[in-house]
């Protein structure tokens, strides 16, 4: 007598396996050997092997408890996966990869299960992306929601949609005791949380979803609102309570925006999660009782690096590790937020009754509380405690800023080493501290009677090699110029073929000559065009533009001549621009030792342009001369409808001489009141400029033309007979200096504020004006 059957018909794509029972004998005779064949509970359960959707599909329809879909090995392109059924807690459905990393989800695909006891893994979605609201989502429709379900070992890779405004979420978590561990996110370009925990309606609510031994790789800066990574509830669900657990997780470079975690829900736990080089904070935007435990925040002094903000009542922050953490204002190492009185729900909540208990802050430069205190956020914190902390600089300087009264904080039984002008004069010892680094990695006092203060040295940080897959790679985000392969060139054809041919980071290198340029070449990759001998190789161009950066694309000049002797006469050529509108991914463009000139055969001739919805990492131009332009140097002021959203993020413009030049030298726009994000930042330094900004053509009437930007440092330059540099304070308490510059002929730099009714913020100090 047979009791396994093997069924091969066309209906099981593989093996389908039976246990017929005859008896109750024979019932009890295998379950006593349960670790050789399947339980009980998994009799009818089958395995299947599917080659395309088609087969897919049908097969989805029958699946039943213990039920396993392996998907083939190859790309799937524009596949909707649905997936449904009822497994068990010993009998799960599984849907995976015939082999991890292989089975590809490209084009408009996406993931949507529901039902409960769901497996997913091995899954890779990348060169495309969802043509719906979310990559992977915890429900098929707005009542079918997944419960008891587990997504694992899946990758989302630059899967951005194309408009980096367009908004959709790479993974929603909806219904309940749901899983999501060990996955690989890297890369999200667009507007839109990486992932999000969704409270809408009860089903969704006091989830006990477990979020753990994720790779949240690099998220590109934004330069918008809406970059968060995690996010878990919203402000109209914040009353509710979640109870998230989120640990052991690793965010690397997490730099969308000012929040990386928005927490917005109650009675959540964030703990021993791994913050690296991240520009923002986990913020306890709403909701009240969350704990906040053994995380470790490594800032490597990295600009706006930051670590907690605390908002709302009832929140535990204990045993936290913050280190070199740069960050300020609402980013700043640690944040304890006024409130609104009355506080709308979608506003800030009145701090009341924090728990802030053996913390280390190592090196962190701002500990900001009661910040944002305004005519509207003026409910400061109350019935809260600082105790048992650890601060220490070894700069010495005291990392508190005080905003408004603290006396609603307690401090006690907490230690530093000697800071000057530390604000905070009760509840703190003095110590001479000597730090040292621990096997952990991170750093304690040497003197063991003061390790009772600060995180435990018992702290394990989650690295990256614990979290994600382990078959597939971390990769850089960003190819370094000059790190490839160096080409040399010496005729125009084989320079457009190089630069054509070439690979990310190499670098074309110009014999001594003229390039005569007749089409518009094209920047995809990161390449680097340098003269073999400086000011000794010369471009011309006759084409409206010479070179345009696109998707992908970086571009770094060194030792050239540019010149527009050749080019057109037509007004409105630029010798660099963008694409035009809407560039997915970040640039970044630099210019060393070279001579831009005779930019002047027409009208509005510009240096460098910037299209809409294009975003600069940075753009920096150092030791270069202008002369004889009819337009501006750089327009970055596409993005007017006043949203908070910028063209780039670090303009550097130092040790540079400008003359004649009719428009502006810098044209640099944000709009809005948007509090989200960090920039633009504007360092312009020991320049020389000389008859700038005077062309009837230049409608800000300025030699520099700032609206908005957020940090500004114009130090050691010489203006004469130029237009006035014009400064527009809007929003975030901007943070601009104007020092040590010499104004002969060309007015005094102005500073507007446009809607702060306090004094400005700007610091305008020892200038000469004549």
């Amino acid at each position: 007598m047979s009791y396994l059957h093997t069924d091969t018909s066309n209906d099981k794509k593989s093996s389908k396996t039976h246990y017929t029972l005859n008896n109750i004998k024979v019932a009890f005779a295998l379950s006593l050997t349960a670790s050789a064949i399947m339980p009980l509970m998994s009799a009818n359960a089958a395995t299947y092997t599917v080659k395309n959707p088609v087969e897919y599909n049908k097969t989805a329809k029958k699946l039943v408890a213990g039920d396993e879909v392996i998907l083939a090995d190859g790309v799937w392109q524009d596949f909707e996966i649905k997936f449904k059924g009822q497994g068990t807690k010993d009998a799960p459905i599984k849907l995976s990869a015939q082999t991890k990393g292989k089975v590809i989800l490209s084009g408009q695909s996406n993931l949507r299960l529901s039902g409960k006891y769901l497996e997913v893994s091995g899954l890779v979605f990348k060169n495309g992306y969802t043509p719906s609201n979310e990559v992977i989502a915890f429900r098929t429709s707005k009542n079918d929601l997944a419960n008891h379900s587990r997504v694992s070992e899946v990758v989302i890779d630059n899967y951005s949609n194309p408009d980096r405004h367009e908004s959709d979420y790479w993974v929603s978590l909806y219904g309940k005791n749901n899983q999501f561990d060990h996955n690989h996110l890297v890369g999200k370009r667009n507007k839109g949380v990486t992932m999000a925990v969704r409270l809408k309606g009860e089903d969704s609510q006091e989830n006990h979803h477990k979020i753990d031994h994720n790779y949240f790789g690099p998220r590109p800066i934004l330069g918008s609102n809406g970059g968060e990574t995690l996010r878990i509830g919203t402000s109209h669900y914040s009353m509710s309570d979640s109870f998230t657990l989120v640990e052991n997780n690793y965010f690397d470079r997490c730099d969308g925006e000012v929040e990386i975690i928005s927490v917005k829900s109650g009675k959540n736990t964030l703990r021993n999660n791994t913050f690296f080089e991240s520009r923002g904070t986990l913020t306890m935007r709403h909701g009240n009782g969350n704990k906040i435990e053994g995380n470790v925040f490594l800032g490597n002094g990295v600009d706006h690096t930051g670590g907690i903000r605390v908002i709302n009542r009832d929140q535990t922050i204990t045993n936290n590790y913050l280190e070199g953490l740069k960050g300020y204002r609402f980013g700043s190492g640690f944040t304890i937020m006024n409130g609104v009185p009355n506080s709308p729900i979608n506003r800030y909540h009145q701090v009341v009754n924090a728990d802030v208990n053996h913390n280390s802050f190592i090196d962190v430069e701002h500990i900001h509380l009661a910040a944002g205190s305004d005519q509207e956020r003026s409910a400061t914190p109350q019935k809260s405690t600082f105790s048992d902390n650890l601060v220490f600089n070894k700069n010495q300087q005291a990392p508190f800023s005080l905003f408004d009264d603290i006396s609603g904080i307690q401090f006690s039984n907490n230690v530093s080493n000697d800071l000057s002008d530390n604000k905070i004069e009760q509840g703190f010892t003095v110590e001479p501290i000597a730090l040292t680094r621990a096997e952990n990695g991170l750093m304690y006092p040497t003197d063991k009677a003061l390790r009772q203060y600060g995180a435990t040295t018992k702290l394990s940080p989650t690295t990256k090699a614990q979290t994600g897959v382990s078959w597939y790679p971390k990769d850089e985000p960003e190819t370094t110029f000059g790190s490839g392969n160096e080409i040399k060139v010496s005729s125009t054809e084989q320079l457009i073929t190089a630069i054509e041919q070439a690979n990310s980071g190499d670098t074309i290198e110009l014999a001594d000559g003229s390039y005569d340029i007749e089409k518009i070449i094209f920047i995809d990759k990161a390449i680097t065009v340098q003269a073999l001998n400086t000011k000794k190789a010369k471009l011309t161009f006759s084409r409206p533009t010479l070179f345009e950066i696109q998707n992908g694309g970086a571009l770094k000049l060194d030792g050239l001549i540019i010149t527009g002797e050749n080019s057109l006469d037509s007004s409105g050529n630029t010798v660099i621009r963008t694409s035009k509108w809407g560039m997915l991914t970040n640039y970044r463009f630099s210019m060393f030792n070279s001579e831009i000139k005779q930019l002047d055969i027409n009208h509005s001739f510009h240096f460098f342009d910037s299209g809409s919805r294009a975003f600069a990492k940075k753009i920096e131009i150092i030791n270069n001369n202008f002369e004889k332009i009819s337009g501006d140097i750089f327009r970055l002021n596409k993005e007017t409808d006043d949203l908070g959203i910028y063209n780039a993020e670090y303009l550097i413009v130092e040790n540079n001489q400008f003359k004649n030049i009719e428009g502006a030298l810098v044209n640099l726009y944000r709009g809005g009141t948007d509090e989200s994000t960090f920039g633009p930042h504007l360092s312009f330094m020991h320049n020389e400029v000389s008859n700038v900004g005077q062309g009837k053509r230049n409608k800000s009437k300025a030699s520099l033309f700032l609206h908005g930007v957020q940090v500004t440092d114009i130090e050691k330059n010489s203006f004469k007979d130029s237009a006035v540099v014009k400064i527009e304070h809007t929003t975030g308490e901007p943070v601009t200096q104007v020092s040590n510059n010499q104004f002969i002929n060309a007015g005094s730099p102005s500073v507007q504020e446009l809607y702060a009714i306090e004094k400005t913020t700007a610091s305008i100090t020892n200038n000469k004006v004549q």
